[in-house]
């Protein structure tokens, strides 16, 4: 495998956690209609990612958390819930597309960059639901599912065809959530000193 092969199936795995971090089954399931479809391979393990059962199974379980996510109180505890999920399914969307590396390193690679960036990139959408519930009374919770839901489908889609450039759209979000994240925290922090 030549470098710039591995650094592509690297930015696969983490485009693909990544975007489980938006939605836990929506990346999946583009993954696995892309395995079935022959247009991608995944590491053997994980063969089972691309047959017809799987999905199945992913589908229905992507539909029920997009429908669920827009229901107010249940996004929330939704958001609750989905963090251990977020990073598990980011490590198995990154390690199934991580072909061709020794284990102990798809392995690190897979826990520590595609289960860290999922867990980051849940974290701070649950952030900017919780404080969208304060600030709308859940009102405008609908927009941010909206937002995810994109976000997962773009990333997934992204990654398939361009994984470099779906690190790079990652990056970016990610450097601009922790921005708005750090002024909604200066902005609560100064409204409660006055």
């Amino acid at each position: 495998m030549s470098n710039l092969d591995l650094a592509l199936s690297v930015a696969l795995g983490i485009g693909l956690a990544a975007a489980t971090g938006f939605r836990l089954f929506l990346p999946l399931l583009i993954l696995s209609g892309a395995a079935y479809t022959g247009h991608v391979s995944l590491n053997e393990s994980f063969a089972w990612l691309g047959t017809p059962a799987a999905i199945i199974m992913l589908a229905t379980a992507a539909i029920a958390e997009i429908a669920a996510f827009y229901i107010p109180g249940i996004d929330n505890l939704l958001d609750a819930l989905a963090m251990p999920g977020a990073v598990l399914a980011g490590t198995i969307a990154s390690a199934a597309a991580m072909t061709d590396l020794p284990p102990m390193i798809k392995w690190t690679t897979a826990v520590i960059a595609g289960g860290g960036v999922a867990g980051i990139t849940q974290g701070l959408t649950a952030m900017l639901r919780a404080k969208s519930t304060v600030l709308t009374g859940g009102l405008g919770n609908s927009v941010i599912a909206t937002a995810e839901l994109g976000g997962a489908s773009l990333i997934s889609l992204l990654a398939l065809t361009a994984p470099l450039a779906a690190l790079a759209v990652v990056v970016l979000f990610l450097w601009l959530a922790f921005r708005l994240v750090r002024r909604l925290a200066n902005g609560a922090h100064r409204s409660s000193n006055q």
